[in-house]
């Protein structure tokens, strides 16, 4: 199962994850923001986006399935990383913006929409939301870990009846060393 994949292999996927620049999708989610507005790192991992949140002036909360990612997360940001999964996951109010980078994709396809559901439902109107997942189609599993693919199609079939709307999508190759030739869909989404 992907989260006890995460649970074993915590430390050497913060090593690879926590210093990666991602300022390039960044540029695409923080320009929506109000100033002080209030995200929710839906998948956090290493920490490494929330810290980013946090130290330009956002309030974040942030909250993973891996305990042992948390754990290293809340050392990373200086607060509490709440352990749940997604469909679990109730914002104490409506929060401004969801940041949801690479982490969905382990949802598996029967489940993402409703879970998209759920996550939408923590948002304000017009809030935000971000999400990114490796390009193609299909579930695959991969070295104890399990991913649903999406292109714009999937996207767009999977936000019917989801009170969100794309405002962008675009592809990127991985910022990781080494895997460039991986693709991924990264979108924009609002809230109605």
């Amino acid at each position: 199962m992907t989260i006890d994949y995460y649970n074993q292999h915590a430390a050497s996927f913060v090593e690879g994850t926590l210093s990666v620049d991602m300022q390039s999708l960044y540029q695409h989610f923080v320009p929506l923001l109000p100033a002080g507005a209030h995200i929710v790192d839906a998948g956090c991992g290493s920490g490494r986006d929330a810290l980013y949140f946090l130290q330009h002036g956002f309030v974040v909360t942030a909250f993973d399935g891996s305990t042992e990612l948390a754990e290293i997360a809340s050392k990373v940001i200086g607060q509490p990383v709440q352990v749940c999964r997604f469909e679990q996951f109730v914002a104490p109010a409506p929060v401004d913006a969801i940041w949801a980078c690479a982490s969905l994709l382990h949802v598996p396809a029967s489940e993402l929409h409703s879970v998209m559901g759920q996550l939408s439902q923590q948002l304000v109107s017009g809030g935000v939301f971000y999400c990114s997942f490796k390009y193609g189609r299909g579930e695959v599993s991969r070295g104890g870990r399990s991913f649903t693919n999406l292109d714009e199609d999937g996207l767009n079939q999977l936000l019917n009846h989801l009170p969100l709307k794309v405002v962008e999508s675009w592809q990127t190759g991985d910022v990781r060393p080494g895997r460039e030739s991986e693709r991924w869909l990264n979108a924009v989404l609002r809230k109605a």
